[in-house]
């Protein structure tokens, strides 16, 4: 039976590098991709356009091709993720909760975007879960379209193009090169860093409260 892994390394060299775009455009508005490693993915993808990881990755992107296309990817599934609260995003409310989908997501992203605003969309790239949930809310709460759009851009910029020229950078210095899975999962340790800090202070509000 097919199993997939969703390590980075993995999903590059099983979907390459169109599949890479799919999942960053998935990850950026729609719900069923609030689970996947936009960060890592990114990070490692810019080490593979550096030549680092030929030895365990048996693929090769264009750097150009590759920052364009995680860019644009980013900043549609945004939009769609807009479009989709603008349009059905208010029955989201009241959806049960299920497998993939809980409530709570929704509420982290209201609080999210209550608590910073339009800047939310540009700070939420980088907070996984919050980030695909995000543009939605927006929508839900008709932030104004325009406003949207700037702001998408900006974030789309400084996380699709941003984290994968970290990547790309980062790889090529000798200490990182050799120690590049490590590099890896500190940036998952680090995107995962809001869930965690999250969770404890819910937590603690929740002791509070008792």
């Amino acid at each position: 039976m097919f199993a997939l892994s969703l390590s980075p390394e993995s999903l590059i060299e099983t979907f390459g590098l169109i599949g890479l775009f799919l999942i960053i455009f998935a990850e950026s508005g729609l719900l069923i991709g609030f689970f996947l490693p936009g960060d890592s993915l990114l990070f490692t993808a810019g080490a593979v356009a550096a030549g680092v990881l030929k030895s365990q990755i048996d693929v090769q992107f264009n750097i150009w091709v590759l920052l364009i296309g995680c860019f644009v990817a980013a900043v549609a599934g945004d939009q769609v993720g807009y479009l989709f609260g603008l349009k059905v995003g208010p029955s989201l409310f009241g959806r049960p909760d299920s497998k993939f989908f809980k409530a709570e997501y929704v509420d982290k992203a209201q609080e999210f975007f209550a608590r910073y605003g339009p800047k939310a969309i540009v700070l939420a790239r980088f907070v996984p879960i919050v980030r695909t949930f995000c543009p939605i809310v927006a929508g839900v709460g008709r932030m104004k379209y325009q406003t949207f759009v700037r702001y998408n851009v900006v974030g789309g910029l400084l996380w699709g193009v941003g984290v994968t020229l970290l990547g790309y950078f980062f790889g090529q210095i000798e200490v990182v090169k050799e120690n590049i899975e490590v590099a890896i999962l500190g940036v998952i340790g680090i995107s995962t860093l809001p869930i965690v800090i999250e969770v404890v202070r819910h937590r603690r509000a929740a002791r509070a409260d008792a």
